[in-house]
């Protein structure tokens, strides 16, 4: 009987779940998709672009609100409303993770992925795993209902993809080096029916050196209760003061509300500096795919560990041939560059030009007050493509950055 490859992806959220449910509709492939916690809810802002619905056909069960408008609010309380250019039909979604995760990961199990629930410990990675096939050893805790602690267990499988986050443990055992990490903190708090009809179709992004140094605060829409949250990279010990800060000006919209959790998790800088060794494949936030000035993620987790699966699977000649690190690299990592590397570029240079101190945060928001200006923006988050058709509006907009 004719042994069949198997492939492991270590983590269950977007980015690991849309992976396993690429290799699991290949039927030469074994699929294993470990997660540690089967109900995890990560603390995340939850937000997820229009194009994203469709492309990894998100059912509107999954998405708790649709928001239709968004409010930037300057240091010193200029309100600017930047949703006014969408469509009746666009809004950008609302989701909590332990839904939209669990929804993902169910469709990989269905289409013949073996979950398992548990937290990978080490992977052995043979020295010569370069040049030969020799497999990775995967060693994990197996955790059974009813009890706290893993049953220690091992595996062995031929390819690697790493979903498992910021702290990811395959990047570690990979070497895949160091990288810069910020820290998101956000409380879901439950408010009064009528001080969440404000919130219906309204999520709120606030900037100020009193609510971060180097990025921004928020309160966004979810099922029945707003998630406030912040992060920060460079004052990363004072993140408790900058939530009291968002909590503050916040103020009577969110008053005698209930917080019901406590939500913190680092959230990766830049890229990983390897994010391929042998036949170990990094994916999402593992990889480093979260954007600059936006902080966006769940996108480009659930797109990366598509792409990563696809390439994989197709270098895999039906079951028949196991990938090489250079054959990865210039499939996957060369396509996903190609296609998201400007977005990251350009993402990165708005916040290190706007998000540096009070004065820059005011010219920011009084620019997004231009309905050029706005249509990009959603364009650009909402269809994932770096937009700009327009370029008198462009050279007009370049003068009133510059100044």
């Amino acid at each position: 009987l004719d042994m069949k490859y198997k492939v492991a992806v270590v983590g269950g959220g977007p980015s690991g779940a849309c992976a396993a449910e690429i290799f699991a509709q290949e039927k030469n492939i074994d699929t294993v998709l470990f997660e540690r916690k089967m109900d995890n809810a990560k603390p995340c802002g939850g937000a997820i672009p229009l194009c994203m619905v469709g492309e990894f056909d998100i059912p509107e069960t999954v998405v708790d609100r649709k928001v239709r408008k968004m409010n930037l609010i300057s240091p010193t309380g200029v309100e600017v409303d930047i949703g006014d250019t969408l469509k009746p039909n666009e809004y950008i979604g609302m989701c909590r993770r332990e839904i939209m995760d669990k929804y993902l990961r169910d469709r990989a199990i269905e289409y013949g992925a073996e979950a398992i629930n548990g937290l990978v410990t080490s992977v052995d990675i043979p020295a010569d795993h370069k040049t030969t096939e020799e497999p990775y050893t995967i060693n994990y805790l197996e955790f059974t209902e009813g009890s706290s602690s893993g049953t220690a267990k091992k595996m062995d499988v031929d390819v690697i993809v790493g979903a498992d986050g910021a702290n990811s443990r395959v990047a570690k055992c990979m070497d895949a080096g160091l990288y810069n990490f910020a820290i998101a903190f956000q409380e879901r708090i439950k408010i009064s029916d009528d001080k969440m009809a404000f919130y219906e179709e309204m999520a709120e992004m606030y900037v100020g050196d009193d609510v971060s140094p180097d990025f921004y605060g928020w309160v966004f829409p979810k099922y029945d209760h707003v998630g406030v949250g912040t992060g920060t990279v460079v004052n990363r010990p004072a993140i408790k003061q900058y939530q009291k800060a968002i909590r503050d000006r916040a103020g009577d919209k969110i008053a005698g509300g209930k917080i019901i959790k406590v939500e913190a998790h680092p959230i990766p800088e830049h890229y990983r500096p390897r994010r391929v060794q042998g036949r170990i494949a990094l994916v999402g936030d593992a990889a480093g795919y979260v954007t600059k000035c936006s902080g966006e993620g769940i996108y480009f987790a659930a797109k990366s560990g598509r792409m990563a699966a696809q390439s994989i699977v197709e270098l895999m000649k039906g079951g028949t041939h196991l990938p090489t690190q250079a054959e990865i690299e210039r499939t996957y990592l060369k396509e996903y560059d190609a296609l998201y590397g400007p977005t990251y570029t350009v993402l990165d240079l708005l916040q290190k030009v706007f998000y540096t101190n009070n004065g820059a945060r005011e010219a920011f928001v009084e620019l997004c007050n231009s309905k050029y200006v706005q249509q990009v923006t959603f364009d650009s988050y909402l269809y994932k493509k770096v937009q700009g058709n327009n370029p008198l509006d462009d050279l007009k907009l370049l003068g009133e950055t510059i100044g």
